[in-house]
């Protein structure tokens, strides 16, 4: 199956997701194919390794594990592909309940989720992926602005629904319940 030959308003699944023959970025939304846009900038790339080799390295020895795009997180409670709606690749994920993990990714929710703001994907990742994330139960779900160098996190509380921090800038600290005794500067992460 073609990109071109699909009807692009209709809703599809993980197993039509897997038959789409395309070296195209893609990721499903409640059965809505997305394109993922054009490749990272620079910046979004530095920000993404300065974030994940942070991750990597406070997590070696514990039992949560660290994964970048690209890798796919499959938000279902099933293991069946014609069953999901949503495959997402988030830009870095945090998966601490190991069993969730797959060789096709991640099976539910991950505990952290981090996405960094390319032009153009901003409505996605700001409304449809919000939703989606905070639906599914991602614990925290980070939004990175390299161009204004700001970091928000959400973070769910107990009703089920997203609590915003303050905007974080540089000279800012990043920590989490998720991971106890972790920070991220972000000057570091940042810094150009």
């Amino acid at each position: 199956m073609q990109l071109l030959d699909l009807d692009l308003s209709a809703t599809y699944t993980y197993a039509d997701y897997l038959k789409l023959a395309t070296e195209e970025r893609l990721e499903l939304i409640n059965g809505e194919i997305f394109r993922m846009g054009h490749s990272p900038n620079r910046m979004h790339q530095k920000i993404a390794v300065c974030i994940t080799s942070k991750l990597f390295r406070f997590l070696e020895n514990k039992t949560c594990e660290v994964y970048s795009a690209p890798f796919r997180v499959r938000l279902s409670g099933s293991e069946k592909d014609e069953d999901v709606i949503t495959v997402l690749q988030p830009d870095i994920c945090v998966v601490c309940d190991i069993s969730k993990l797959d060789d096709k990714g991640c099976l539910g929710a991950p505990d952290i989720v981090v996405e960094i703001l390319s032009p153009g994907n901003n409505r996605k990742e700001l409304k449809n992926k919000f939703e989606v994330y905070e639906e599914c139960g991602v614990k925290e779900y980070w939004i990175i602005h390299p161009s204004e160098k700001t970091f928000m996190k959400y973070t769910l509380d107990n009703e089920g629904k997203y609590v915003p921090s303050h905007l974080l800038t540089e000279g800012d600290e990043v920590t989490t319940p998720v991971l106890p005794g972790f920070v991220l500067d972000l000057e570091e992460v940042f810094k150009d």
